[in-house]
């Protein structure tokens, strides 16, 4: 059953309800093509996607500047109806996964002046503090950033992985547009505090990572060679017993999902489109293919028992293993 495509909004823009996570174009999943890479942005957005997701340390500034490319490829006109959003906060040295985390206002100055050139644009569509220094006051990162959008550098302020609280601190001193964390039927912590206060507080909740990190797809990473410097070979929910009994979960999925005649990951974004209004999953790929299996979600209208039926399959804590090896949750906010 098909259902008309209705825009959501964000950052003052009535947008696609899918947009697209570029992360994957330079790095954590192994080697990519950009050629292939800049073909699937151009793609994208002629099949209506407006909302382009990166960060500054994704590839150490390689993903703004191959979205920067492709930015510059189109017309003035075409530019202007798209969200583009990149993220501060997180410093890494070239070929580690550690991290530390960086708030102050010093960095989060020079961090936005580099992300435009490398983006090539003379404002940000929305802003992400990426991760929190706890070290930091919040309320010096948000006035740190309203000073952007005051001075025409930003349009729209975001925190990614921020705790309810920190949000409603933060929206309090200053409009946030968005907040962004991971959540799909694979990881639904976001449904106790943040999403519920996002979604009271008028503020787009951005779903990273809607397909668990390709686990709810036609090509689950069990399936795949993964690469030597894919990060995926780390996460605690696709190693060892954990990682057997999530994949049966998802061949559950898979099970359902050929029954409609429909790629896995439709199926999986249809669930996460329909029992929340307010949310814009940014599935990431860097594949034509794969895109368009992503968008066929749009199209989709899940009947209420396979709604259920799927929240009842990965209920919150049927997933087994954390979502990110020690490392990863650096700057992340759970309370």
């Amino acid at each position: 059953m098909t259902t008309p495509i209705t825009p959501r909004p964000l950052a003052g823009h009535a947008i696609h309800l899918l947009g697209l996570g570029c992360m994957g174009m330079s790095e954590f999943y192994g080697p990519s093509d950009e050629a292939e890479s800049l073909a699937t942005l151009r793609a994208a957005r002629e099949l209506g996607v407006q909302h382009f997701d990166t960060a500054d340390t994704y590839g150490l500034g390689h993903n703004e500047e191959l979205l920067g490319r492709f930015l510059r490829a189109l017309a003035p006109a075409e530019r202007a109806g798209l969200v583009v959003a990149t993220k501060f906060g997180i410093v890494r040295t070239k070929g580690t996964y550690e991290r530390r985390i960086d708030n102050s206002p010093a960095y989060i100055r020079a961090a936005c002046e580099a992300s435009l050139q490398r983006l090539g644009v003379e404002r940000i569509g929305l802003y992400y503090c990426h991760r929190r220094d706890p070290q930091v006051p919040l309320a010096e990162v948000v006035g740190a950033m309203a000073d952007l959008v005051r001075a025409g550098k930003v349009a729209a302020l975001g925190f990614s992985e921020i705790s309810a609280d920190s949000l409603r601190q933060a929206h309090a001193q200053h409009p946030v547009a968005a907040v962004q964390s991971e959540y799909s039927l694979w990881e639904r912590g976001a449904e106790a505090a943040v999403l519920p206060a996002a979604r009271e507080l008028g503020v787009a909740f951005v779903a990273y990572s809607p397909l668990g990190r390709a686990v709810l797809t036609d090509r689950p990473p069990e399936e795949q060679s993964l690469a030597e410097d894919d990060f995926r070979r780390a996460l605690p929910r696709l190693q060892g017993a954990a990682g057997a009994a999530n994949l049966q979960l998802r061949e559950r999925l898979a099970a359902r999902a050929a029954e409609l005649g429909q790629p896995v990951a439709a199926l999986a974004l249809a669930w996460l489109l329909q029992r929340q209004p307010h949310v814009l999953p940014i599935p990431g790929t860097r594949r034509q293919a794969h895109l368009r299996q992503n968008l066929a979600a749009c199209a989709l209208q899940l009947p209420d028992a396979l709604l259920a039926e799927l929240d009842a399959l990965f209920a919150p804590g049927a997933v087994q293993g954390a979502r990110y090896p020690d490392a990863g949750f650096a700057g992340v906010e759970t309370r």
